[in-house]
């Protein structure tokens, strides 16, 4: 019989929600050269998606750099891992205000030639979204490092976010202990003399 998992805590949340806001973040500028690919036009919708989904990366930014400090609160800091983890607090919070500014600067982009009313000329339709395009490039640096210090604490260190444990489990089906991927010198077999 199915059964709903348990609810998440706050903290556990975390390796569910960071992968929207690097999705959203990076289809954005796709829209953007479309719409600065297309005549004046026909690319407003490409530049109103362009804006909806910067303005939903970000937001959702803010939820996953929550539920981060929420589940680093819960971390253990020994060794090289209080490094990576500083580094990607600090890459986190950069990260955040770098899209913070490049949402604005989007929104008062469009916002602008709305406001003054006046036909869109190929500046305010194509040269800008591509400077636009330029300083976002320094945003998606900021958020593939945060992204690399991130899966470095679950890859290589092995830090992952607590998940309650279910109170009821009858009649559910059991999963089996998986083996061991280290021996017990703490290195890890070889399988390269299969036969």
């Amino acid at each position: 019989m199915l059964q709903l998992p348990p609810l998440p805590t706050w903290d556990s949340l975390h390796p569910l929600i960071i992968h929207f806001p690097i999705g959203l973040l990076f289809l954005c500028p796709l829209f953007v050269a479309i719409s600065a690919a297309l005549r004046p036009p026909k690319g407003k919708p490409f530049m109103i998606a362009a804006v909806l989904v910067l303005v939903l990366g970000t937001i959702s930014l803010f939820v996953a750099t929550s539920t981060g400090e929420a589940a680093a609160e819960l971390a253990d800091r020994g060794g090289a891992v209080a490094s990576v983890l500083d580094t990607h607090e600090d890459l986190a919070s950069e990260t955040k205000v770098i899209f913070t500014g490049l949402c604005a600067i989007l929104v008062g982009m469009f916002a602008l030639s709305d406001l003054l009313r006046r036909q869109e000329t190929r500046l305010s339709s194509t040269f800008l979204p591509l400077a636009f395009l330029a300083l976002y490039v320094v945003g998606l640096l900021f958020l593939v490092n945060t992204a690399h210090a991130g899966g470095r604490l679950v890859h290589e260190y092995g830090v992952h976010a607590m998940v309650p444990a279910s109170d009821n489990l009858s009649g559910a089906s059991s999963i089996p202990d998986q083996p061991k991927s280290r021996g017990e010198d703490g290195k890890r077999p070889d399988h390269s003399e299969r036969r």
